[in-house]
């Protein structure tokens, strides 16, 4: 690992071998979680599911994060760069359709080494599952290693971004990581049975009192890309939690209002393809058990 730490945008360039960087994490491998989840988008999670490994920090500071425990709280097991690959091989081992990797972002380096020993052997697609606050140099290591991008994108707004995840430049950074996924991947693609196999898949959060930013971002990307290509997963599963109940313009559930609105803007653009979620969706027994 390079001594000064700089594979997420925050560039802290703390020496991770004697103090922890800006995510959290130092210079161990930190999993809170290793099997099968059900509750990913349909073409990610079909058959016995999506094999997950979540690692534990995280280089954004999202108030509202429904995975706190191991994202701030950094719950979690150590593990050492050469367990890696047997966990990946395991995760197959399990039936899983994927190798879906949950907030890798501050482990990319050793990440990328055990997908190159293991890739040939794995048989099904890696999957990045990240918050999209990525440096596209980061990203650039993982070509070739990664078939499905699963990146969030928050917010258009920096007033937001810097409120509720202390990352003002957030989108900019975000829209480019973007650029680079699809550089690597392109559109998604399926097999016969609906089933994502590579590209790149966006997801998008409503916030509360937020549609507004939530249609820009819309715009910007009908802007970028095909919208007949285009997939975006624009979800409801808001609910609060850890530190949003000190805002309280974020400290209640999305209104059907607000989200048919955002569904409705993105259908005048053209984007059709995609997940939209039920009400239902915006509940605490979706987050998934940390218990590796």
């Amino acid at each position: 690992m390079n001594n000064k730490c700089t594979l997420c945008p925050r560039n802290c360039g703390r020496d991770r071998t004697k103090e922890k960087g800006f995510c959290g994490a130092d210079d161990k491998i930190r999993i809170a979680r290793v099997g099968l989840h059900e509750w990913e988008e349909p073409c990610i999670s079909y058959g016995k599911g999506s094999g997950t490994v979540f690692f534990s920090g995280c280089s954004l500071k999202c108030v509202f994060c429904q995975n706190h425990e191991i994202s701030s709280g950094l719950r979690g097991r150590d593990i050492t760069a050469s367990e890696l690959p047997d966990i990946f091989l395991r995760v197959r081992d399990m039936g899983a359709v994927n190798l879906n990797l949950v907030n890798p972002t501050h482990y990319s380096l050793d990440i990328a080494k055990a997908l190159e020993k293991v890739k040939d052997k794995l048989g099904i697609p890696v999957v990045w599952n990240t918050g999209g606050y990525e440096k596209t140099e980061t990203l650039k290591t993982l070509s070739g290693l990664v078939d499905i991008y699963l990146p969030d994108i928050k917010y258009h707004s920096s007033e937001y971004s810097l409120k509720y995840s202390a990352a003002k430049d957030y989108f900019d950074v975000t829209f480019s990581a973007i650029e680079e996924m699809f550089r690597q991947t392109g559109y998604p693609k399926f097999d016969s049975e609906g089933h994502m196999k590579s590209g790149v898949l966006i997801r998008h959060l409503v916030l509360p009192g937020m549609y507004r930013d939530s249609m820009e971002i819309l715009d910007k990307l009908s802007e970028k890309y095909d919208t007949s290509g285009l997939y975006i997963s624009i979800m409801r599963q808001y609910f609060p939690t850890y530190k949003a109940y000190e805002y309280p313009e974020i400290s209640r559930k999305l209104t059907t209002l607000e989200y048919d609105k955002v569904i409705k803007h993105a259908e005048k653009l053209g984007i059709t393809n995609g997940y939209t979620q039920e009400k239902s969706s915006a509940r605490e027994e979706y987050v998934p058990d940390f218990d590796f």
